[in-house]
């Protein structure tokens, strides 16, 4: 164990920014079933931070600024509509929360299917252009039985 982590809930938490964080806020919740756990308002400037969780894990957003931080981060947009990085959430049934974000007009990427390491799933882009891949694998599960590895297509 690292002697930097915290003994708390969940030690990792991926933060993304938004042009419309009230409208990404109600997209995440009602197309990927996310919970807002905090939302921090100022007057003149709206969200400014928001916190959703899904089960154990937890999304930081807030709004695409001209910050110090704001300065070192792009959206999917600002860079031809690539990420270079995603967010993999682990689900009981890639199934149905595949027809429900298609439904919902996600962007599918990669179509649902079945996993080489295991499990099944798909990838999407939200509605700003943010790469999630949602699948039953669970990394945190016993292994069945070693398997050599293979390159996926992520």
């Amino acid at each position: 164990m690292s002697l930097y982590s915290k003994n708390t809930t969940c030690n990792l938490i991926p933060c993304l920014r938004y042009r419309d964080v009230p409208a990404a806020l109600e997209w995440l919740c009602r197309v990927f079933d996310f919970e807002r756990q905090q939302v921090v308002e100022d007057a003149e400037v709206g969200v400014i931070h928001a916190q959703l969780c899904f089960g154990s894990g937890m999304l930081m957003l807030g709004p695409v600024t001209d910050s110090a931080y704001g300065r070192q981060v792009r959206q999917p947009d600002e860079v031809g509509g690539h990420s270079t990085q995603s967010i993999y959430v682990i689900v009981n049934s890639a199934d149905a929360l595949y027809t429900k974000a298609k439904a919902a007009g996600a962007e599918i990427v990669i179509e649902l299917k079945d996993e080489d390491y295991g499990g099944r799933g798909f990838s999407c882009r939200d509605l700003e252009g943010h790469l999630w891949t949602f699948g039953t694998y669970d990394p945190w599960a016993a292994p069945v039985a070693d398997q050599p590895a293979t390159q996926g297509d992520r």
